[in-house]
């Protein structure tokens, strides 16, 4: 293994105190493992290029809260710069293929064509002539015959409009039904809409008066703490709904059941908050990996977390739920 540079192990350092392992920033940055790896350990031979060693490292600055532009400035002994090569040649090219004379060739044959080129044009100005008459007498056709076609259309259309009259009239009585019909269906619906909203209302209260009646028993006491982890039991209440809020930082947030089951395993985004109702659970743990403005909150009333945060940045809390039903 390399021996790590001054900037590979800050930036190490840096993200084991926010609990975050390279599975977890690859997670967060979109970059393999390896080039991670390859940056803490100085070994930038492992990377497609100089500008991707600058790209990668800006994004794992920025994905454990790092100031970029401090970070290029103090280590610039470490991070390679990247430069444009082969300039002078490219340009030596481009000047090399505007240099050729191209214009003076085929300037003759131009001459060459100009008769061609004139006799086409001369046809194709008489076809447009002969196109224009064809055109006048062909409309000077259609005039004659829609004067002659004029009375006929006169009395179809006056039958058109006595047919009319009568599909009206039966329209009217038809839309005469329909309106009633709509009036009535409309009526029915909101009977059936106020019915709905007073059901909701009388569930809306009921559950208040529950959540009421039970926050007043709800008990959440610490049980034993060691290292980072902490346990607590939550009684005399016949829900368990936990809130967890990241208003400070993305952080890992991990929640499992007593069994192992995984309710939730991957980054909370800061100001994102997760809700799980563990009503049916007996026991649930949650391990927090960077645990500043990180809140808590149980059946909605918020609780502390067991430790510091500023001295203990990984958490793991572990709630035991005995309903109150069962007690």
């Amino acid at each position: 293994m390399l021996a790590l540079t001054e900037l590979g192990q800050r930036l190490r350092q840096e993200r084991e105190s926010k609990g975050l392992s390279l599975e977890d920033l690859q997670k967060l940055t979109k970059i393999q493992k390896r080039y991670l790896l390859g940056i803490e350990e100085g070994n930038y031979e492992v990377m497609p290029g100089k500008f991707y060693v600058r790209a990668f490292i800006k994004q794992y600055c920025e994905a454990i809260g790092l100031d970029t532009d401090a970070i290029f400035e103090e280590y610039k002994s470490d991070i390679p710069s990247t430069q444009t090569e082969d300039m002078p040649q490219q340009l030596s090219r481009v000047r090399s293929r505007k240099e050729i004379p191209q214009h003076t060739k085929g300037v003759s044959k131009v001459y060459d064509y100009l008769p061609t080129v004139l006799v086409v044009a001369g046809v194709v100005v008489v076809g447009i002539i002969i196109w224009v008459i064809a055109q006048n007498i062909v409309s000077d056709k259609n005039k004659e015959q829609a004067n002659q076609e004029a009375p006929n259309s006169e009395v179809q259309q006056s039958n058109t409009q006595e047919e009319t009259n009568e599909t009206t009239a039966k329209n009217d009585n038809s839309n005469s039904e329909d309106e009633q019909s709509a009036a009535d269906k409309k009526e029915q619906e909101k009977e059936k809409a106020e019915k709905e909203k007073a059901a909701k209302e009388k569930a809306e209260k009921e559950k208040a008066e529950k959540e009421k009646k039970d926050s007043g028993k709800q008990e959440y006491k610490e049980v034993q703490k060691t290292g980072r982890s902490a346990t607590y039991a939550l009684s005399g209440t016949d829900a368990f709904n936990l809130e967890v809020t990241s208003t400070q930082a993305d952080t890992w947030l991990d929640v499992k059941n007593g069994k192992g089951n995984a309710f939730f395993s991957s980054i909370l985004k800061k100001g994102e908050t997760k809700e799980f109702d563990l009503t049916k659970e007996t026991e649930a743990r949650v391990n927090i990996g960077y645990s500043p403005g990180v809140e808590l909150k149980v059946n909605g009333k918020a609780v502390d977390l067991p430790f510091d945060s500023s001295k203990q940045v990984r958490q793991v809390v572990t709630i035991q739920y005995q309903p109150a039903e069962a007690q």
